[in-house]
């Protein structure tokens, strides 16, 4: 008796995938479709000064923009996020504002991309639109700052901020605390040291602490600083012998491409990749791309021509987002855009953080859990993105990582294997159990009456 080799196709009907791969190819959408910008030229469009000069920065240019598209409900309904939620200002490049659908008032309310970039008072929860142990710089990156903006939190590794602004403002922004304009609900706090001088500090900082050798240079974002200046600081890194990776941080890759296809920057990316190339550092430029409509033409040729520099990669760190990107459809319909059609890796789907009024955006740490399952097995192993929760005190973890999980009360445990810049002589940091906590509207019944109990209490 011989076995056969070959499966016999009749005999076992091929059940369909839960996920099921089709390669999209990128598209522009139209921009003269939207009233305000049916006189803009294509020249105009690819322009970054034109997309800084008319980002919706309020209301009225919205308006301005959108024409009659919109009903009066939905400027009433983000007047009062606006006046009562929101903890970041608005601010939206054309190119973000191009990819939303605009065919009717429903469908912008259902947007992806609307639903972060442009929140509205209807988004949030009524019940809990904050967590009780919600705070402004959830994550403690203040009180670990070595110099004022730099935050030293892992052992080789840190945190640069240059500057607190961004050429978009996301609705979600981890550092609300600090990046963008006050708002009704957030007076921001302000860097009190001089641009130059923060900066020079910082490098004096890392030069004489030789067990650093990765340096994150964020904000805001970079691409808000003058291109000479990010240049000076980040060549001024490469001279310091120690750090070997530099990762620039810059949401606009996808937000505002326009500024990354400028011959300046490229020019300047060849000459600090040349020099990192000559002393054997890294550079590599991560961005945040939250769904797969955001990527288009425009943002594929900024990413590859920042490949084309020398850098070592490009890579995309997103935020899970109930109503964005919260389905294994969406993630790993956005992981092969980002992979096959613009040469970004996927790498971090961040854990929304426990900031005020985010409770209608963030996930259980058992729905993270899901979602990691579900998307396993698709994409190459080096492009299947980890989801991780950035626990405060702790810092980002796999959301199986967990060493124990109430899930009655919505409260996971976490440990960790290093101490943080403000715990160098605190000798219980490795044996400490480190809380994060689920939005309470996940929670069973009993969990959920736990929680409003405790509220009336306090």
């Amino acid at each position: 008796m011989t076995t056969a080799l070959r499966p016999d196709p009749d005999a076992h009907p091929a059940a369909p995938q839960p996920y099921a791969y089709r390669r999209r190819p990128l598209v522009e959408p139209d921009w003269t479709r939207l009233p305000g910008w049916r006189e803009v030229t294509r020249a105009e469009w690819e322009s970054a000064q034109w997309q800084r000069a008319h980002c919706v920065k309020n209301i009225r240019q919205l308006r301005r923009v959108m024409g009659d598209l919109l009903d009066e409900s939905f400027y009433a309904d983000l007047e009062r996020d606006q006046a009562e939620r929101a903890t970041m200002s608005m601010l939206v490049t054309p190119q973000m504002l191009n990819t939303m659908d605009t065919s009717s008032t429903d469908a912008f309310y259902a947007d992806p991309v609307r639903r972060y970039m442009i929140p509205v008072h209807s988004d949030r929860r009524t019940d809990w639109p904050s967590h009780p142990y919600a705070t402004r710089d959830s994550l403690h990156e203040a009180e670990m700052w070595a110099v004022e903006g730099l935050t030293h939190r892992y052992p080789t590794k840190v945190l640069a901020e240059l500057l607190p602004t961004c050429p978009q403002y996301c609705g979600h922004c981890t550092r609300m605390d600090l990046v963008g304009n006050s708002t009704p609900a957030v007076d921001k706090h302000k860097f009190t040291i001089k641009a130059p001088d923060r900066h020079g500090a910082m490098l004096d900082y890392l030069r004489r602490t030789p067990g650093v050798r990765d340096v994150v240079v964020s904000g805001g974002d970079v691409a808000n600083l003058p291109w000479p200046r990010l240049e000076s600081f980040v060549d001024a890194l490469l001279d310091i012998d120690t750090i070997r990776d530099i990762r620039l941080a810059t949401k606009a890759l996808m937000g505002l491409p326009q500024h990354w296809l400028q011959d300046e920057v490229r020019a300047g990316m060849e000459r600090l990749a040349a020099k990192a190339r000559e002393r054997g550092a890294q550079i590599a430029i991560h961005t945040h791309v939250n769904t797969a409509q955001s990527l288009t033409p425009l943002v594929a040729r900024a990413a590859r021509a920042m490949l084309d520099t020398g850098i070592r990669d490009v890579r995309n760190q997103g935020v899970l987002l109930r109503g964005v990107n919260a389905t294994p459809e969406a993630l790993l319909d956005l992981s092969f855009a980002l992979l096959d059609e613009a040469a970004i890796l996927p790498y971090y789907l961040y854990m929304c953080d426990m900031i005020p009024s985010s409770e209608h955006w963030r996930l259980a740490v058992w729905e993270a859990q899901e979602l990691q399952h579900a998307i396993m097995g698709y994409l190459p192993g080096f492009a299947t993105p980890r989801i991780v929760c950035d626990v405060p005190y702790v810092g980002k973890r796999w959301v199986h990582q967990l060493a124990d999980y109430d899930r009655e009360r919505g409260v996971s445990y976490w440990t960790k294997n290093y101490r943080t810049g403000i715990e160098t002589s605190d000798d219980g940091a490795l044996e400490r159990r480190y809380e994060y906590y689920d939005p309470i509207h996940t929670l069973p019944e009993e969990g959920r009456a736990w929680w409003r109990r405790r509220a009336a209490a306090a």
